[in-house]
């Protein structure tokens, strides 16, 4: 995506912003977080002709790139491997758990086992002896695998959404059911905290679109640095 279009999706993200509490305007929000969406994931996911931010990502990126941990990069010294994993868990767990009161995708299928890391919370506190594990055992294709699988869910689940739903608050037995389940670090417990405060279109518009775009911007800009400075 060239940064005419990054300067798009973040005018459309403020335009969601501005109508997705309104019931009238629900099939509108609905259809423009689509779109938003599609665009933080593989084509594949939509088997969309446009080139999204994940497609950047991965296109001619070495499995090096991808590891490479830690880094020294604006904002961040994780690996491009964890920043996809941490966006998808989160995602797993607001979207189907918070939003849909739902199970998560992790458990509901076989992808703890299959991810091969022993980590099934967030990714928020972990020590740089942990980021370095997961970055160099974590299964890649596994991961892409179950961020395609989480992604459709997402889109799922909010396009059966009725108008109204949106402005719902978060149930507070979901959330303590992510804290039994261990989604977070008891030292990151903040953070469901700051998901308890949020409606369900809250969470539509950070962790299932702007914190995936925040984390891919980061990522590409790992790749370019680490990449080109191979090549050279």
């Amino acid at each position: 995506m060239e940064s005419f279009q990054r300067k798009l999706w973040s005018e459309n993200h403020k335009k969601l912003s501005n109508c997705i509490l309104n019931p009238d305007l629900h099939e509108s929000a609905v259809e423009l977080f689509l779109h938003l969406h599609a665009l933080l994931f593989s084509s594949q996911m939509t088997y969309s002709q446009l080139i999204t931010l994940e497609d950047e990502l991965f296109n001619d990126i070495t499995e090096e790139a991808l590891r490479k941990y830690p880094v020294k990069t604006p904002g961040t010294k994780n690996s491009i491997v964890w920043h996809l994993w941490h966006t998808t868990r989160i995602e797993d767990m607001t979207m189907n758990t918070l939003v849909h009161n739902g199970d998560q995708i992790l458990f509901s299928g076989d992808w703890y086992n299959q991810l091969k890391v022993d980590f099934m919370h967030s990714g928020n506190g972990m020590s740089e002896e942990e980021v370095g594990e997961l970055s160099s055992r974590i299964d890649i294709d596994a991961l892409l695998s179950y961020r395609l699988e989480v992604g459709r869910k997402t889109r799922e689940i909010i396009s059966s959404m009725i108008p109204g739903q949106l402005k719902e608050a978060v149930d507070p037995a979901k959330l303590q059911k992510l804290e039994d389940q261990g989604a977070v670090k008891k030292e990151e417990s903040w953070l469901l905290d700051y998901w308890g405060k949020k409606t369900k279109a809250g969470l539509v518009l950070m962790p299932a679109t702007r914190h995936n775009f925040v984390h891919l911007n980061k990522s590409i800009r790992i790749k370019q640095k680490y990449q080109r400075r191979r090549e050279q």
